[in-house]
């Protein structure tokens, strides 16, 4: 079947247009790509220069001696409660293992059971309790500077503002033709 030489040039002429408009299409979301970028790099900047001195001020000042004081008397209390009485248990452990180790070698020397030596079990006890209390304690240094809680707030925020823009920004930009109203058309002087 072939074609009318009015149907293709007719055809010609809405390649064109249709080539025209893709050309444009291309050109606006180009354009758009770049509103978002620079909306982007804007909104890194108000992060960095708003968002997150606010919620670190605020987290130093509300919540940062709440957990400071918080982390001192769990350190306090484990450091002066819980370790004496692991270093005692484990001190006592050990002692009674030495004891039985050295009644196995009286035996195995053919000495007999003979009676146990209290005091030196005792003096064993206090011994390996407190070298288990140095390695339980915890060291109350102060702890290296990091990305506190306020610095991950903050990131957490800044997510959600560029998640916030990038949605605006395609709310903008999408295609729905419910949302554009034609103007009206001119019309002519009343005469």
């Amino acid at each position: 079947m072939s074609l009318s030489r009015k149907r293709k040039k007719e055809l010609r002429k809405l390649q064109d247009q249709a080539s025209t408009l893709w050309e444009s299409q291309q050109v606006l979301l180009g354009q758009a790509g770049d509103v978002a970028r620079e909306a982007g790099r804007q909104l890194g900047h108000y992060n960095r220069e708003q968002v997150v001195p606010t919620v670190q001020h605020s987290y130093e000042k509300y919540a940062a001696p709440y957990v400071n004081q918080g982390v001192q008397t769990s350190k306090k209390v484990y450091n002066k409660n819980i370790v004496p009485a692991a270093g005692a248990v484990i001190g006592s452990a050990l002692s009674v293992w030495d004891a039985a180790n050295e009644k196995r070698s009286d035996l195995a020397a053919g000495r007999g059971f003979g009676s146990l030596d209290l005091h030196t079990l005792q003096k064993n006890a206090e011994k390996y309790g407190k070298k288990a209390s140095k390695h339980l304690v915890v060291n109350t240094a102060p702890a290296k500077k990091g990305v506190s809680a306020g610095g991950v707030i903050a990131i957490l925020l800044g997510v959600a503002a560029a998640a916030g823009v990038l949605y605006a920004a395609w709310q903008t930009l999408r295609a729905d033709d419910e949302l554009w109203v034609a103007d009206d058309p001119l019309r002519a002087p009343d005469a």
